[in-house]
């Protein structure tokens, strides 16, 4: 089995070298490098693309949004973002700037090892705190989200995937099949000019894309 190619960005020696051993000990994972902040990161990935690159927000030099940005814009990994940080633009911007996932460093190292592999296979995740704290301050659509751009289906699945449901959920709580939501959901997304649910998530709640 072909292992997964990770790039560990943080600037803390500490949390590098222990995701390092983490990930390292399982047989799923090749982990080519480490990086104390985005420069160096997109230094080593110029060189050496990877699968996943584990970053972190707030470090020195280029920080992890900024980071981020580049390696999508130039293809060089799916990034999951590893923070201590969950402020709501924060999370906009990463998600933004091309970001899969976002989870809080407060995880076992098996959910952490479950989110990369998500991220790999073109599953786009969202810490479940994260997600729990913008659906708190809003669960009804923001005045800058256009409704009207939508029809009353689509609606209906934006909101549902807002509460966090997957497609089976969906599809249960619409009385649809799974694959018309899957459907749906690609209409909607393209009719967005957005790239995966979180973001759509993110704008119905939000109004920002």
């Amino acid at each position: 089995m072909e292992k997964i190619k990770i790039i560990i960005v943080d600037d803390s020696d500490f949390i590098r070298e222990g995701m390092h051993i983490i990930l390292s000990v399982d047989d799923e994972f090749d982990v080519i490098g480490t990086a104390s902040n985005g420069k160096e990161a997109l230094s080593i990935l110029q060189h050496q693309p990877v699968d996943v690159v584990v970053m972190d927000i707030q470090m020195p030099v280029m920080d992890g949004i900024e980071a981020t940005k580049e390696i999508v814009e130039k293809e060089l990994g799916k990034v999951l973002i590893l923070t201590t940080f969950d402020d709501n633009e924060l999370v906009e911007k990463a998600i933004k700037n091309g970001a899969k996932g976002y989870l809080i460093k407060n995880h076992t190292p098996e959910k952490l090892k479950q989110m990369i592999k998500a991220i790999y296979h073109g599953v786009n995740v969202l810490d479940e705190l994260v997600f729990e704290k913008i659906t708190s301050q809003q669960l009804q659509a923001n005045a800058s989200f256009d409704a009207s751009f939508y029809t009353t289906r689509e609606i209906d699945i934006i909101k549902a995937i807002a509460e966090g449901l997957s497609n089976k959920q969906i599809a249960e709580k619409l009385f649809i099949s799974e694959g018309t939501v899957k459907n749906y959901i690609s209409v909607i997304l393209d009719k967005s000019q957005l790239a995966h649910r979180t973001q759509l998530a993110i704008y119905y709640l939000t109004g920002k894309k």
